[in-house]
Parts: structure tokens; sequence; C-alpha cells
């Protein structure tokens, strides 16, 4: 057993409640939860300062710290996910009208080139849609967290700190991928009836778009091996805990009747754990990054968790 608690910054949501309010506790291991108000600081500082013991950590980021040999290994426990198709908006006076008009257009990155759900949506606008993304010139909005990274040639960082609606609506870009609010009516969402696309890439791939994993210090795992189990037990039991809230119909908050809805179309379980359900998305999300240079090759989906997570489902 570990002679210190371990310090572990994940968010507070339905899969993680039962963990953070002590209903559920890994045998073996003394965990300690940091106050996160916000996930993407924490991960930033894992990336940069190896701050934490466990996080939650965005794919996008972690395939791309993993390329660079970062301190930590993932454990297959999959926090959140979205569908992604929402998160492609497009100023209506820019002439755009379908996917492929992005073509030769100036598009913003809310916060960074690597984030996760830019990742997704300019992977589905090149696989569904026929977009080249290299045609495009992208303008992300912040920094990468992984600081030694190098972006491709048609990735332009000269509007880091500006506003991505911003942007958007002065004309500067025409259009926006990633978490971008819509402020105006000349704000719209680039896939018509996007939300049911979502769900129609679901039936037809079986994938829904993995956005947070957990990862765990690799010191950690060499001197307690037996810790990467441990984890992975608990957070399944939380997670279980949290399935039978759902199916209590009792308190349930707007997250919870979102995840209700959800299970009408992903199915009973819409947060599977281990890497074997998971397999299509991880295989989908790695290809994605090595297209669009976020990793140098396409990464081995085994080659990302603890060896002796693998087989747990």
């Amino acid at each position: 057993m570990p002679e210190h608690p371990l310090k572990a910054a994940i968010a507070t949501s339905g899969l993680t409640r039962a963990l953070k309010d002590g209903r559920v506790q890994p045998n073996g291991v003394d965990l300690e939860y940091p106050l996160v108000d916000w996930i993407v600081p924490a991960m930033r500082s894992m990336v940069r300062e190896t701050k934490y013991d466990i996080a939650e950590m965005a794919l996008g980021t972690y395939l791309c710290a993993k390329a660079f040999n970062y301190p930590f290994i993932a454990i297959p426990i999959f926090l959140t996910r979205n569908f992604h198709h929402t998160a492609i908006v497009y100023n209506v006076h820019s002439g755009i009208t379908s996917p492929k008009d992005l073509e030769g257009r100036n598009v913003a990155v809310n916060r960074g080139y690597t984030v996760t759900t830019g990742l997704w949506a300019r992977g589905m606008l090149q696989s569904e849609y026929g977009v080249n993304l290299k045609k495009i010139t992208w303008f992300p909005t912040d920094d990468e967290h992984v600081e030694e990274y190098q972006a491709p040639l048609n990735v332009d960082y000269k509007y880091q700190g500006e506003d991505v609606t911003g942007l958007l609506l002065s004309g500067k870009v025409d259009a926006a991928v990633g978490d971008v609010p819509i402020t105006s009516p000349d704000m719209q969402v680039l896939i018509p009836d996007a939300i049911i696309a979502g769900f129609d890439y679901f039936r037809n791939t079986g994938i829904y778009p993995i956005n947070h994993g957990l990862v765990i210090k690799t010191s950690v795992l060499e001197e307690e091996p037996f810790i990467a189990q441990e984890i992975f037990n608990a957070f399944k039991a939380s997670k279980d805990a949290y399935l039978r809230h759902l199916a209590s119909g009792k308190d349930l908050t707007f997250e919870d009747k979102t995840a209700l809805e959800l299970q009408s179309v992903v199915g009973e379980d819409p947060f599977p754990f281990g890497l074997a359900p998971n397999l299509n998305a991880l295989e989908k999300i790695t290809q994605f990054a090595a297209d669009q240079g976020i990793t140098p090759l396409k990464a081995n989906v085994e080659n990302l968790f603890a060896v002796s997570t693998l087989d747990l489902t």
C-alpha cells in the first residue's frame, strides 16, 4: 500500500460522485481529491508539472503527450463523451453552405489545436463529409498543453488569446470548431440536424466519441502495480452507483436526464469502461490524431494503457 494518499484530480460528475463523496473507495489505496473548479487547468498541470498521481485527461492532450513519452499512462476509464457534429459553427455571411465550403477558408479552433473536441470535429469533417483538412487554415485561440508540440504548417496561432465568438462575428474567420457558444443569429451550426447526425453516426459506426480518460503516473505503478486494477474497479463501482441512481428516476439533474435520453440511443450503459468496448472509438481517434499532425504516427492503442488493465471490462 502506498505510504501517502494518491492525489487524484478529477471533475465531479455523476460517474465520479460516489468516489469523491467516499461511498466508494479502492482497496488498499487512499485517494485524496484536490479541489478542481475546472478540469482543464488540472490537466495542464498534470502535463507540465506531473502535479498529481492520477488525473482526468483529455484524449487529444494524452495522445500528444504520449508521443513525447510523458511519465504517465492511461487506465481505460472514460469520463466524458460527446457527439461533436454540433461543434462546427459558421458565420452565416461567409458564403458557406456545406462542409466542403470550409476548404480554402480560415477556421478558428476554440482553445488549442490538440483539444479533443476539435480533433473529433475535424476528423468527422474529413471522414464523413470529404473535407480536405489541409486546405483549411486553422487558428487556435490558445496554446497547447504539451509545450514541445509543433503544429502543422496550416495552423496559425496569430489569434491566440482572442475570443472565438468574437473572431467569428468579426469576419476574421469564417467558421470555428470546438465548444463554441452560439451568441448571435449570425452564427449557426454547420451540420443540419446536428444532434440527429451524431446519433446516426453512432448507429452507423458504434462510436460514441470519447473526450476524457484517466492517467496515472508511471512511477506509481512501478512501485505498486496492483493500483491500476484497484483504481479501475473503484471507478467502475462509482459508475454502477450512478447507473442505479439513474434507474431510480429520483432527484435527477439535467445531466442525469441527458444520460437517460442517451440510453435510448447508445444502450443501457452510456459510459462503457475497458479497452474492448471502446476499441472502435480509440482506433478512430488515434487515426484522426495522426491524420491531423497531432501525433507523428498512428498510436498503437494497446500501448496507450497500463498492461494490467488491457483485459478489464
